[in-house]
């Protein structure tokens, strides 16, 4: 049954249609079609107009048309990409034939559970189920509105009177008198909770309103509109979720296997046993259904939450007690939650609004529980998890990406990631413009070729303060000696907002920063905010010091029953005068769990203390003893 949302409650009255022949159109309460003349709006509100045009010739609110719209795409037009599930355009029109799928994991080899004691053995993984119809919208759009699918992906105009028309439809379908359940199918979500919590989110953007210049420069507004939709609570008692969310339950099973193994994660007992440091974020490189069947395969590996691209919805899949197989770090993953976010970092190149939002409650709801800080030191991309040995760095994954956009993620957190230190600080935070900064990949679609212009929120570093300067060089990427490249894979001379650095020198508009033991050069333009923090530095009379992937304990914590587990340096040099942003100080710990018996496990703790820099791309550890921490000015 349909459920009433009384302040917006909008009886159906003839009239007769225009330009789409059949299609009921409906009368709207007072005030809801407020239209701007177009002789009275500037160019800029050229979309404002369009989605005015669109809700009145289609009968939908254009409150309503607004909200749906912003919870897709935030009504920017990306370039004319897809998303990472496919939809096109301010509405997120969806076409897979089109968008087609694609995955950045083939090319790693990357040892998910990252333990040398035991890796996890995975089978092949199995080619992705077709994805649902709900990724194919923009067919129905084209037959409602009479315009190609070509023109539905790249005029903004026709796209959104393709969702007005998408709407108006199933609102008819429906066939109550609110607009809720149509808003909830226009989600695509199969399941019911997750089509209502996306609709949940819909109608909370109107009541509370929002404003925001697009991508391509449109100045789009939705007044506050209040509104009263009945709600249905949430059931989470059997996930870790925030309240107000739809969260279900799709457990992955820790099974017994032949040969003395076992799958798909650890029993443990954190934080009693470990505490919670981290929140890795994914993304899957494949959809939604894919992803449940691999999680749900005793076989295969696991991480702790799945988020839904159409409406945010969350699976929880492993008790975050527990350890997943996740990171490719087994010392990350002990103490660490993942959450994976369907889509793929490169193919499509953005990210839903519904998911964005979602998921920035689940990390805000975990990192209260866990006590962990909200910053980049702490919520960190798989593509921030540092390999755990030499030989494991080139396996590494670098999901989710330079797509996701860090500083909206960490602004729906109430965390935003701009600097707060003096001007002139030597300490500086990576905030460029997201919109505006877009480096010129490639290997989105085709290796070599380059990926469509986007906005981006990472920043590009160079060898010498000019365009032209080769790239910095990555010996744990590239034991060749050779300079990084441009493709949209390679992190080895790429910094990502929010993340800290320190100034090394500062010469004609462009700024270098330490990274990776060289100066990285990036064009100072508004590219970074001052900040305040502790900055690490070679304790004096050492000419370097070693860097770890991992900060495991010293040989004599090791009970007779661990075997040893060796701490081995990466292949990076950390000299005397450089300086890395400090994130953590942690004791040393290894998490001996090789068995399917948890009695068995054990954590060993040493008297070995480390130190979190941000050294690259990628987070690493020094040992205390070796380093003096300063404050940074």
């Amino acid at each position: 049954m349909p459920r009433p949302f009384h302040s917006i409650a909008l009886e159906p009255r003839r009239r007769r249609p225009k330009r789409t022949a059949g299609l009921a159109v409906l009368t709207l309460a007072a005030g809801l079609l407020a239209a701007v003349p177009a002789e009275a709006a500037p160019a800029d509100q050229q979309r404002q107009r369009d989605f005015a045009a669109a809700a009145q010739e289609f009968g939908v609110p254009e409150s309503v048309l607004l909200g749906v719209s912003f919870l897709e795409s935030r009504w920017d037009f990306n370039a004319g990409t897809p998303s990472t599930s496919a939809g096109y355009g301010p509405m997120h029109l969806t076409d897979l034939r089109e968008a087609g799928t694609g995955t950045h994991h083939d090319e790693g080899e990357e040892d998910p559970r990252g333990d040398d004691a035991r890796q996890a053995k995975l089978p092949a993984t199995p080619a992705p189920k077709p994805p649902p119809p709900g990724l194919q919208t923009i067919d129905e759009a084209s037959a409602l509105i009479g315009q190609d699918v070509a023109t539905l992906r790249t005029n903004t105009t026709q796209n959104i009177r393709g969702g007005a028309a998408l709407l108006a439809k199933y609102q008819r379908e429906t066939g109550g008198k609110d607009w809720y359940d149509a808003v909830a199918r226009y989600s695509g979500a199969k399941d019911t909770a997750g089509a209502r919590s996306f609709a949940d989110e819909v109608f909370d953007t109107i009541a509370k309103g929002v404003s925001r210049k697009t991508d391509d420069g449109q100045t789009v507004t939705l007044a506050a509109t209040p509104v009263s939709p009945a709600r249905e609570q949430v059931d989470t008692s059997k996930t870790e979720c925030p309240k107000k969310v739809s969260c279900l339950s799709v457990p992955a099973p820790y099974q017994e296997l032949p040969n003395n193994d076992y799958g798909n994660h650890d029993k443990a007992d954190r934080p009693t046993s470990q505490k919670v440091e981290y929140i890795i974020i994914h993304d899957t490189e494949g959809y939604w259904d894919t992803a449940m069947d691999l999680v749900q395969d005793p076989t295969y590996v696991s991480w702790h939450y799945t988020i839904r691209s159409s409406d945010g919805q969350i699976a929880q899949h492993v008790p975050t007690k527990d350890v997943a197989w996740h990171a490719g770090n087994w010392y990350v993953n002990a103490k660490s939650v993942g959450i994976e976010h369907e889509g793929f970092a490169a193919k499509g190149t953005w990210y839903t609004e519904a998911m964005y939002r979602t998921s920035a409650k689940l990390v805000g709801y975990l990192a209260r529980k866990y006590d962990i800080p909200l910053d980049r030191a702490h919520i960190l991309g798989h593509d921030n998890v540092p390999g755990t040995i030499p030989s494991t760095i080139k396996g590494m994954h670098w999901d989710p990406g330079p797509y996701w956009d860090w500083a909206h993620y960490f602004d729906l957190m109430g965390a935003p990631l701009s600097g707060f230190g003096r001007p002139g600080s030597p300490l500086v935070t990576i905030t460029p413009d997201f919109a505006t900064n877009q480096p010129a990949f490639t290997g989105c679609e085709t290796a070599g070729k380059p990926c469509p212009a986007r906005g981006s929120g990472s920043v590009v570093l160079r060898s010498e303060p000019n365009e032209s300067a080769p790239l910095l060089k990555d010996i744990g990427l590239r034991p060749d000696g050779s300079a990084s490249t441009m493709a949209v894979s390679d992190i080895g001379s790429r910094a990502e907002t929010g993340q800290r650095y320190v100034v090394a020198e500062q010469r004609d508009g462009w700024t270098a920063i330490w990274y990776l033991g060289q100066k990285g050069w990036f064009r100072d333009q508004r590219t970074t905010s001052p900040a305040f923090g502790l900055v690490v530095t070679p304790k004096p009379g050492l000419a370097t010091v070693p860097v770890f992937g991992r900060a495991y304990p010293e040989a004599e914590a090791y009970p007779a029953n661990v075997p040893v587990q060796q701490v081995v340096p990466l292949p990076y040099t950390f000299s005397a005068g450089q300086r890395y942003s400090l994130g953590n100080v942690l004791g040393s710990e290894y998490y001996w769990a090789t068995t399917f018996d948890p009695a068995n496990h054990v954590v060993v703790k040493g008297k070995t203390r480390y130190v979190q820099i941000q050294f690259g791309h990628r987070i690493a550890f020094v040992k205390a003893d070796d380093v003096r921490i300063l404050p940074a000015f």
